[in-house]
């Protein structure tokens, strides 16, 4: 039998063509891995992100896309800014600044209003012709010009009380004011006999306190409201106040009763 031929190959094809053992493929730990360690002692985790991200500011602010997605802008100072966590908040402060202007807008008109219907007023009460006529107008300009349920008017111990005037006896208006008090405003039990039979019907109330002629005679003027969150403690009386003195002065045209 004739001898085969052998060929001898070099021993680095050799080493190239020979079958090699399978190793799994182990991925690198990522040093933004809270859990990973650096070897060097360096930052991990959110850090090692904080040191990237620092290392590549100028990329980063160049990047309008991924700002966009992040939900950030630069800002002209080349600052990043919290977008819209920003527009939020100035968002909200319009809101609350916005909110405040139309309340005090809607103090000032009611202001307004209030002092252009105690001016009308002030002219009504000057043009009465009698005590009963004084009398008849107040309750007329609380119910018509103020949306009011009832005005009136009272004095201390008359001989002949004018018609539509309520008699009190004397150091009564002490007990529905309290003493030396010149304006109570609010719930007022005190004051139910100044209205009548409309008393039931008053929740809350504006009550000055008078001084007529010489001598001088107590009194007192009221306005009642049904609404019992009308007139407050809390309520500036000024308005009330100005039309009490404009009574007293036209009052004085006639002789006390």
């Amino acid at each position: 039998m004739s001898e085969q031929p052998r060929f001898n190959l070099p021993q680095g094809l050799i080493a190239a063509l020979s079958p090699r053992p399978w190793k799994a493929r182990v991925p690198k730990p990522s040093l933004l891995d809270p859990a990973v360690t650096p070897d060097d002692g360096g930052p991990r985790g959110d850090d090692a992100l904080r040191a990237v991200l620092l290392e590549r500011a100028a990329w980063l602010r160049q990047d309008a896309a991924l700002l966009a997605e992040l939900g950030l802008r630069p800002d002209v100072a080349n600052m990043v800014d919290f977008g819209p966590i920003a527009l939020s908040r100035v968002n909200e402060a319009h809101r609350r600044e916005s909110g405040e202007r139309r309340r005090l807008e809607a103090v000032a008109r009611a202001n307004y209003a209030a002092q252009a219907q105690t001016h009308a007023a002030v002219i009504d009460l000057l043009e009465a012709q009698s005590l009963t006529d004084l009398a008849r107008r107040i309750d007329e300009l609380a119910r018509v010009r103020f949306g009011l349920a009832a005005g009136a008017i009272a004095v201390e111990d008359p001989e002949t009380p004018p018609s539509g005037w309520v008699a009190l006896v004397e150091g009564q208006v002490d007990l529905i004011l309290g003493s030396h008090k010149l304006a109570r405003l609010g719930h007022c039990p005190t004051a139910a006999g100044l209205f009548g039979n409309l008393a039931p019907d008053i929740g809350s109330a504006a009550l000055l306190r008078l001084s007529m002629w010489s001598p001088s005679r107590q009194g007192v003027i009221a306005f009642g409201a049904a609404d019992p969150a009308a007139f407050s403690a809390e309520m500036g009386a000024e308005l009330v106040t100005f039309l009490a003195r404009v009574v007293e002065r036209t009052a004085e045209r006639w002789a006390a009763p």
